[in-house]
């Protein structure tokens, strides 16, 4: 248990502490985009997929137990292809939900992906698990519509073409940073997996895996109940905490305010 608290403890310490669960893009952010061009949209692409966390984790645990490249480029293919398809043509379509539900899907793709790991549907279901091809394309395509609905904040222009480069070129940069992402997964793995420890601490790793897609699915949920609207930013504020602050102290302001008039 100390283990599995020091393996997590930094994930929590940046999830917490960081604004990814912020939706939106401020107009300056959307104006460089239409003055970088093209190679912006790659740069976005590729930092978003490896500052994405939960497109990250559920990565790891697809590739945790792959060890032959062949398995490694199927698997890897077929997750690529999902996400690719619904990128697009979601995008392109303008079709869109609310953010916070499709992550809380993608959280629990992560969930799935630690439980499988760990032969839960064997070990406590009894039966057999699922294809894992079919459900990591069945995952690709949903991580794809969730990046689409980040990639449709963007100023993608009226032009069809011009729109089309622009998704393309944002769908490439995702692939340029999923690559950098699992160069360092799999150089870490193949390092692990030399060590005795690797087989003794898998199912702790997985069990981490599962624990931290739960709160994230927890936390997007969170954010879900203070939307009205699909199309409504979950936060009034990136700082989610600070709201809270700000509620609680005009609350406090309006109470000392009746006070007085009864007074």
């Amino acid at each position: 248990m100390k283990i599995l608290k020091l393996l997590l403890l930094p994930a929590l310490l940046y999830l917490a502490g960081s604004d990814a669960f912020a939706h939106g893009m401020s107009a300056a952010d959307k104006q460089s985009m239409l003055d970088g061009g093209y190679l912006r949209y790659i740069w976005l692409g590729a930092t978003h997929m490896l500052t994405g966390y939960d497109h990250l984790l559920f990565l790891f645990g697809v590739v945790f137990f792959l060890e032959t490249f062949k398995d490694i480029v199927k698997f890897i293919t077929v997750f690529t292809v999902g996400h690719s398809i619904t990128l697009i043509f979601a995008t392109f379509l303008g079709i869109t939900a609310n953010y916070f539900l499709i992550d809380a899907v993608i959280a629990l793709s992560v969930c799935y992906k630690g439980f499988d790991n760990n032969q839960g549907f064997r070990n406590y279901l009894g039966i057999k698990a699922p294809s894992l091809l079919a459900m990591v394309f069945g995952f690709g395509l949903i991580h794809g519509f969730g990046l689409s609905t980040r990639l449709q904040q963007l100023p993608l222009g009226d032009d069809s073409m011009q729109m089309l480069l622009r998704i393309l070129s944002f769908n490439v940069g995702v692939e340029v940073g999923q690559i950098v992402a699992l160069t360092f997964m799999l150089l870490l793995l193949s390092s692990w997996r030399r060590i005795p420890s690797f087989h003794k601490f898998s199912r702790v790793a997985n069990d981490g895996l599962m624990f931290l897609g739960l709160m994230l699915m927890i936390m997007q949920l969170h954010g879900y109940l203070h939307t009205t609207g699909p199309d409504e930013f979950g936060f009034a504020e990136d700082n989610h905490a600070h709201h809270h602050v700000k509620l609680t102290s005009e609350s406090n302001q309006e109470g000392t305010l009746n006070y007085e008039d009864i007074r």
